[in-house]
């Protein structure tokens, strides 16, 4: 497809009316069981240097709770709803037993790249963080090359400026960081207007990647219809869930990533569910994320080797739940915000196992 180009967008096909509606539980049930703990990072990550979620056993297993401490009711209540997906809805229709995974490599100084990188077991594909505050061009390009060398020249290198930079700005930096051979852009300006104008101005040079005009969208096929990106990444949580970001790579038909959002290994045994039944993943998935955790909630992590991670349930280890598990004053602060995204999670997660939930 050319890049100025505007890829198909198939009308949305609802799952047949047969399809049955999860029995989800009450907001007491959830509150009742639920554990929140706080997992330290081993390098910061975005400013972040712990990891705090809320957890609960379903009917299917452990499911996770964990949208960003600053994300308000509206935005939690697609997290919520992605928690109820997968402790309570449908087993997604896998196709694989394991998923492959990059490494993500957050804004650290040119000499600490290997350190980072070596913690990620027989990952080929290397995600770099760039245009972090307080940093320059410079210190990207550093961080990058240094990316390229660890994983070498047969190894994928692709960098995130999570909406940071001006068309001009990600034409500058796309120049600079050519002689690494870049795999694509993510998310390198902010609005839709924006990745459509700065892909017509790359003409296929690089490629460019959507992920926040997807996850915190109102429309979230909208980057689709305008020919904005050339690939989706797609998260599981931020998106209602599996059930619901399943529907969203089928009617965009591009090519999709599944990524995590420093989750739990319970949260990336979403996505990693996700990625085993998305149609479209072409690249190298961001799941592998366990390696950033200096704790974790299971004996057995979800962390990289040989490059993939499995596709698999966690079982949670009552032990590190109760070390890592926050004062009573963090978890009611927790609770709350269950309480305050419960009534449109519940009513999301019932229409998308009816199938009656459009992304549109």
């Amino acid at each position: 497809m050319s890049p100025s180009a505007a890829a198909p967008v198939p009308e949305h096909r609802p799952a047949p009316a047969s399809v049955p509606a999860p029995v989800l539980p009450t907001l007491d049930e959830v509150l009742a069981g639920a554990r929140v703990v706080r997992l330290p990072l081993r390098t910061r990550f975005r400013g972040v240097t712990e990891r705090e979620a809320l957890l609960v056993e379903g009917p299917r297993g452990w499911t996770e709770f964990s949208p960003f401490v600053e994300y308000g009711p509206d935005e939690a209540a697609a997290w919520l709803a992605a928690t109820l997906d997968f402790g309570w809805g449908a087993e997604p229709p896998v196709r694989a037993d394991h998923v492959e995974v990059n490494a993500t490599l957050p804004a650290v100084a040119a000499e600490d790249v290997p350190a980072v990188l070596s913690r990620y077991r027989g990952c080929r594909t290397v995600k770099v963080k760039v245009a972090e505050p307080g940093g320059s061009l410079a210190d990207d390009v550093a961080r990058v090359a240094a990316a390229r060398r660890w994983v070498g020249d047969d190894g994928a290198v692709r960098v995130d400026a999570n909406a940071a930079w001006t068309v001009d700005a990600a034409l500058a930096a796309a120049a600079a960081l050519a002689p690494y051979d870049l795999q694509y852009l993510e998310q390198p300006c902010a609005t839709v207007p924006e990745l459509a104008e700065l892909r017509r101005r790359l003409d296929g040079r690089v490629l460019v990647a959507a992920d926040e005009s997807v996850r915190r969208a109102e429309d979230p096929l909208a980057v689709a219809r305008a020919g904005a990106a050339d690939l989706l990444v797609v998260k599981a949580q931020p998106l209602g869930g599996v059930t619901a970001a399943l529907r969203i790579v089928e009617a965009a038909g591009l090519p999709v990533v599944v990524s995590s959002a420093i989750d739990t290994s319970v949260g990336l045994s979403m996505g990693a569910h996700l990625a085993a039944a998305a149609p479209g993943v072409a690249y190298a998935c961001g799941l592998g994320t366990a390696a950033l955790l200096a704790a974790d909630v299971t004996a057995e992590p979800l962390a990289p080797v040989g490059g993939s991670i499995e596709v698999r349930r966690i079982d949670v280890d009552p032990d590190l739940l109760r070390r890592h598990a926050v004062d009573d004053g963090r978890r009611s602060w927790w609770l709350e915000r269950v309480r305050s995204a419960w009534d449109a999670a519940v009513e999301r997660s019932a229409a998308d196992a009816a199938g009656g939930h459009s992304p549109e």
